[in-house]
């Protein structure tokens, strides 16, 4: 996974940072919320760690700015503000998950890898009776006639945005923001472009254009 900790801590850092490396993750670590917001910004992460008491933004606000952006990246909130109304208000803002310090580094692992179960693809993906999706090569397999095709890293990204919210209309400004980083975001006739592709791949009728709110992925 790649991961974004953010945690101001100086030994709490190394910790988790070394933790995270040994796991196999690619980490991202920062002790400042701007600076997290804007690596944020530029690059796609698998998860976010977030202490909630760092400097120049606070954790709260940073995931609270990031879903207003429609970025729904999963986020798990490491903090000593253990209240219940500290716990409420961190799910309110999008959170998927919450632990209390101090805790058990095998307790993180659990929750990392649950967050890993509910979000990141599997091998294969069943697209319907016929089709699957092999989102780590960039593939849609055929099963009827063992074909497949290949998709640019963009196609497969927005593919799996699409099944991960399948039957739910997504806003353009919602599939640019998970798909795409803040500041290389496509215009609506490039967009129109990679969804057009999609379509010729999977069958027109997959991803409906809902007029004036964007688009959604069908199941069958």
């Amino acid at each position: 996974m790649k991961i974004l900790l953010l945690e101001d801590d100086d030994l709490l850092f190394e910790i988790l940072k070394e933790f995270l490396i040994e796991r196999g993750d690619e980490v991202i670590a920062l002790k400042d919320g701007k600076e997290a917001e804007d690596k944020i910004l530029s690059e796609k992460f698998d998860l976010l760690l977030l202490d909630v008491q760092v400097p120049s933004i606070n954790g709260f606000e940073l995931l609270r700015s990031l879903r207003d952006l429609k970025n729904d990246t999963p986020a798990i909130f490491i903090t000593s503000l253990n209240t219940s109304k500290d716990l409420k208000y961190g799910f309110e803002i999008g959170a998927n998950d919450y632990i209390k310090k101090p805790f058990d580094l095998d307790e993180l692992d659990a929750r990392i890898n649950n967050i890993k179960k509910r979000f990141l693809p599997q091998d294969t993906i069943a697209i319907s009776p016929l089709l699957c999706f092999d989102a780590q090569n960039h593939l849609i397999l055929n099963k009827h006639n063992q074909s497949s095709i290949h998709l640019t890293k963009k196609e497969s990204e927005l593919l799996l945005f699409f099944i991960k919210n399948q039957n739910k209309i997504l806003s353009i400004e919602e599939i640019t923001a998970n798909v795409w980083t803040y500041d290389h975001a496509p215009n609506e006739v490039t967009l129109r472009g990679y969804i057009k592709n999609l379509r010729r791949y999977l069958g027109f009728d997959r991803i409906t254009n809902i007029k004036g709110n964007g688009y959604r992925f069908n199941s069958i």
